[in-house]
């Protein structure tokens, strides 16, 4: 296989260099707005570059993966899918609503099969998790709690063009929960606030969230994120049933400690951002995207992916008006 990787920031480079140790792929080449990036890049991970994405595309792939600035992915998404070529693209596929909208009428018109990256649908724990709530080991599910908390805020520069906490942050959890549950939500009620830095109300956003979302079965979520947990980067997701309860993210790396006298919860090292935490994630989900060049479904498709950013629009609707917001009011495609 010959797959394009176009972006080679931080994400771009673990992308190209998890996909070279693939045996499948004989050879990947990296493009990049600035095209001498691509080829210092490329020389270093001793692989191939490309001046821009129509070049690649008129010399024949046979995947691409998107990793660029949020802004370029529509553009390039769209592009890409237009050309046949199965497509990897990280989350956002579009910085708006309306052209997650359109991406997903697009892949359903023209059939080319395209995975998001939502990582956390390949981390061991959340898989089996979700085996155990498909397979009805923990009876009844009840409540869910999902946690993503960073030890530190992002750059000012990032957090102006994130979108905000609810569609930068919490939109993991918000797809993980479809992806555990197997369910969508019907309503949700969310809150916002900031104590730290004035950076965030310069973005017109909060650096701590949180929301309670009610799924289509009853089911209650209790959602969490701040951009100020000293502790480390803590990522968990707890599923409580009739006949039992897991968590994920509850290792020798839980950035939490106890106050409970001479109790110790964490014996080896914390992580500190999302690469370290799901490093291996990272790796499944570009092994599946092969096999979905392959021919296998898409793991996480653009309407999947539609389907969380509206929950991400619901939350942030819910916090701005101080109510809670029904999803049959965010937009959907027809």
């Amino acid at each position: 296989m010959r797959i394009a990787v176009i972006g080679v920031g931080r994400i771009g480079r673990i992308h190209a260099e998890n996909l070279r140790a693939l045996p499948e792929v004989e050879e990947v080449v990296l493009a990049d707005v600035v095209p001498e990036v691509a080829r210092s890049v490329a020389d270093q991970l001793q692989v191939s570059a490309a001046d821009d994405l129509s070049s690649l595309l008129a010399s024949g792939l046979d995947g691409c993966v998107i990793a660029s600035s949020t802004s370029a992915h529509a553009e390039q998404l769209e592009t890409v899918m237009r050309a046949g070529v199965p497509a990897f693209c990280e989350k956002p596929v579009a910085r708006d609503l309306a052209g997650a909208v359109t991406l997903a009428e697009l892949e359903r018109e023209t059939g080319v099969p395209v995975q998001v990256g939502f990582q956390r649908r390949f981390d061991a724990g959340y898989r089996r998790v979700r085996d155990a709530v498909v397979g009805g080991e923990l009876g009844t599910v009840h409540l869910l709690r999902a946690v993503t908390h960073d030890q530190a805020p992002p750059p000012a520069a990032y957090l102006a063009a994130s979108g905000g906490i609810f569609r930068d942050c919490s939109i993991h959890d918000l797809d993980v929960v479809r992806f555990v549950t197997g369910q969508e939500a019907v309503t949700v009620s969310a809150a916002g606030g900031n104590k730290g830095e004035r950076l965030f109300v310069e973005a017109d956003d909060v650096d701590t969230a949180a929301a309670i979302l009610t799924m289509a079965d009853g089911t209650l979520v209790l959602l969490s994120a701040t951009r100020y947990n000293g502790a480390g980067h803590d990522v968990r997701l707890e599923v409580t049933g009739s006949l039992g309860a897991l968590a994920v993210g509850l290792d020798q790396s839980l950035a939490l400690d106890s106050a409970e006298p001479g109790v110790t919860l964490t014996h080896g090292p914390r992580h500190w951002s999302f690469l370290d935490r799901f490093l291996p994630a990272y790796a499944a989900e570009l092994e599946a995207f092969v096999a979905m060049i392959g021919g296998a479904a898409s793991p996480c498709t653009v309407r999947d992916a539609l389907q969380a950013q509206r929950l991400a629009e619901a939350c942030d609707l819910s916090r701005r008006r101080g109510a809670p917001v029904r999803l049959q009011e965010i937009p959907d495609t027809r």
